[in-house]
């Protein structure tokens, strides 16, 4: 079980107590998590993260190519996960929208992000 994290703080129940998620809602907080993170950003977990951050600076031809390899590269060590597309679309001033289409148990889950 994964702790519940909303705009980078710690969800807490009525009680007080820390919110816990479970089965997908778990796995998709941990999929953003990886896709946002910077990859090497964690000196002790240097493989934890993406490079999605780097997409500016590649040439424009090349950049949904080198989303799905960054997103597959995150998300590589999710055992019962699988990548079923991933589309990178050009948002205009320097922004992207990335969705990445995943299958996990039999189920079809879609996490679609905006990143510069």
């Amino acid at each position: 079980m994964e702790l519940k994290i909303k705009n980078g703080d710690y969800v807490l129940c009525a009680d007080g107590t820390q919110q816990r998620l479970e089965g997908s809602a778990e796995l998709l907080q941990r999929v953003l998590y990886k896709l946002t993170a910077r990859r090497e950003g964690f000196p002790f977990i240097p493989e934890l993260g993406s490079e999605l951050y780097r997409l500016g600076r590649t040439a424009a031809r090349e950049r949904g190519s080198a989303a799905e390899q960054a997103v597959r590269e995150a998300l590589s060590d999710e055992t019962d996960l699988e990548i079923t597309a991933v589309t990178l679309t050009d948002a205009g001033e320097g922004l992207y929208t990335l969705q990445v289409c995943l299958t996990y148990q039999g189920q079809s889950l879609d996490v679609t992000l905006t990143i510069q």
